[in-house]
């Protein structure tokens, strides 16, 4: 994106005179809607007047703050449907444009209170949030399922599961009160913003947006639940068979405590255990990152902090992120990020695994481009996984992803591959995961010449699984050893109920061509 023109939205000014009674602006960043929203529930009940207010930081629409287009256009998008919501129940969401803590301070100069929802998250949006907190007459409150500023997790799961079952909140019936903010802000807002900003995404079939395409989304969803757990780790099953509400929860168009409910009535199957599981994980990671956000920039294991930090060969890096590799797996993925903003599970933790272990690059580097890329991004699960599949805890298995093997276990057929490496469209599904090894008879007769048409591996796959295994084997006392701190080991354990610290230690390492288990499949105890 790129700022073509200024754009002012006096937000200070209009609050510049308070109603009588006691006033709040209640400021939404992620949880755009008004069922299931403790901010709500917490301002109606406290407050005679609730000013709704969604303010555009102009850093997040520079290139440093990693949202692609599409991404915010879904967020404008959610902004609409929720200004509906607000008129429906007889007020207006405003708008602001420019440093939040600057028009926030104003606000709180003029006499109006702030209430917001408690988000997790890292970098500038951390430390935001904090300095906000930290004025006089500013709550933040959260009912999400997460621990805040609690150093014990004893008990996290009945903490998770207690959250998930009680009844959603509610706005309160004395309602939002008239905040008087002039209604003339609020319109076209959101288009002046796309127009200042040049917002023009190219990727297609990104969802809508909002909490009307949220909820139509979830109802499809539950028709096919009993489908998900056989088909989510094919990307072109996910398509169809995946819930496709991440980006909905990461914007909370959707709470995820609305979407564990709704599972209610559905007829019991894998497919649904799976999903719950799915949605306690949610739960875990962004208690991870609420816990320490450090996630998002620096290694778990500080013995691993600095691993492969000198590597940085820019001719890998932008190969992976042209889907120019010479694996097919991995470029049909790349590209299918690139074009959509999408990628099932399996497929993003594949392409972290090459990027880190396989292309030995920096691992903040991949995760910053995808994070970039994806229109669900949300830090708490981005950066956690990243590490994760980059075997930057130092315990549990570390797993290679095999490419090659990824074709022929999830795209049989190679409709996924030559969807999105059309070059590769007339080779033989017998020679689609190794393309490189077609002989050249054949190579001549089906008019494709690697190398040219189509790159060779951009490294040796079987010598550099053996290279990162052996280094991680070289590593692995350092790494136990630093995982004696408590604080390290609590940063990197799963949190496994029953698991203690040795028998964590005592993991091996494997890499892809093992069985495979899906440690998410079922739904886990967590303790911590």
């Amino acid at each position: 994106m790129s700022c073509r023109d200024s754009i002012s939205v006096g937000l200070t000014d209009e609050l510049s005179s308070v109603p009588s009674g006691d006033a709040c602006v209640l400021w939404h960043r992620r949880d755009l809607r008004l069922p299931d929203n403790r901010a709500v529930e917490y301002a109606t009940a406290e407050y005679d007047v609730v000013c709704p207010a969604f303010l555009f930081d102009p850093r997040f629409y520079r290139s440093t703050g990693l949202a692609c287009d599409a991404r915010v256009r879904f967020l404008h998008e959610c902004l609409t449907d929720l200004a509906d919501a607000y008129a429906d129940a007889g007020t207006s969401l405003v708008y602001g444009h420019g440093p939040p803590v600057e028009i926030l301070d104003g606000a709180l100069d003029s006499g109006w209170d702030v209430v917001a929802t408690r988000d997790v998250t890292g970098r500038y949006g951390e430390r935001r949030d904090e300095t906000v907190e930290a004025r006089d007459r500013v709550t933040f409150v959260a009912e999400d399922g997460i621990r805040h500023d609690q150093e014990n997790r004893d008990g996290w799961q009945e903490h998770a599961q207690s959250y998930f079952e009680a009844s959603p909140n509610r706005p309160h019936e004395s309602g939002f009160g008239r905040h008087a903010v002039s209604a003339e802000l609020t319109p076209d807002v959101v288009e002046r913003v796309e127009r200042t900003y040049d917002v023009d995404p190219s990727k297609t079939a990104v969802p809508s947006g909002g909490r009307t395409a949220a909820l139509a989304r979830l109802d499809r969803f539950l028709d096919v639940l009993h489908e998900y757990q056989d088909h989510i780790s094919s990307p072109l099953g996910a398509e169809t068979y995946a819930s496709r509400l991440s980006p909905h929860l990461r914007f909370g168009s959707l709470s995820v405590r609305e979407v564990y409910r709704a599972l209610d009535d559905a007829v019991d199957s894998r497919g649904k255990e799976s999903f719950v599981s799915r949605l306690f994980w949610n739960r875990h990671y962004t208690q991870k990152l609420a816990d320490w956000s450090g996630w998002m920039d620096t290694a778990v294991n500080p013995v691993l902090e600095d691993l492969y930090a000198s590597n940085h060969d820019e001719t890998l890096i932008r190969a992976w992120k042209r889907g120019e590799t010479g694996f097919p797996m991995v470029d049909a993925s790349m590209r299918c990020l690139r074009g959509t903003g999408w990628l099932n599970f399996r497929m993003r933790a594949m392409c972290a695994s090459v990027f880190s272990l396989v292309f030995k690059q920096p691992w903040q580097v991949g995760a910053d481009y995808m994070y970039y890329h994806l229109v669900d991004a949300d830090p708490a699960i981005n950066y956690t996984q990243w590490q994760s599949q980059s075997g930057l805890k130092g315990v549990g298995a570390l797993r290679v992803y095999n490419p090659r093997k990824q074709v022929r276990d999830h795209d049989l057929e190679g409709t996924f591959v030559k969807r999105w490496v059309p070059e590769l469209e007339p080779v033989p599904t017998t020679h689609l995961d190794r393309p490189e090894r077609m002989p050249l008879h054949l190579q001549d007769e089906l008019g494709v010449d690697v190398g040219e048409d189509y790159p060779y591996p951009v490294v040796d796959y079987d010598h550099e699984r053996e290279t990162v295994l052996e280094t991680f084997t070289d590593l692995r006392e350092e790494a136990r050893e630093a995982l004696r701190d408590p604080e390290v080991f609590r940063r990197a354990s799963l949190s496994r109920q029953g698991q203690s610290r040795q028998d964590a230690l005592q993991k091996a390492h494997r890499d892809d061509d093992g069985e495979e288990t899906d440690q998410q499949a079922s739904l886990e105890r967590f303790s911590e």
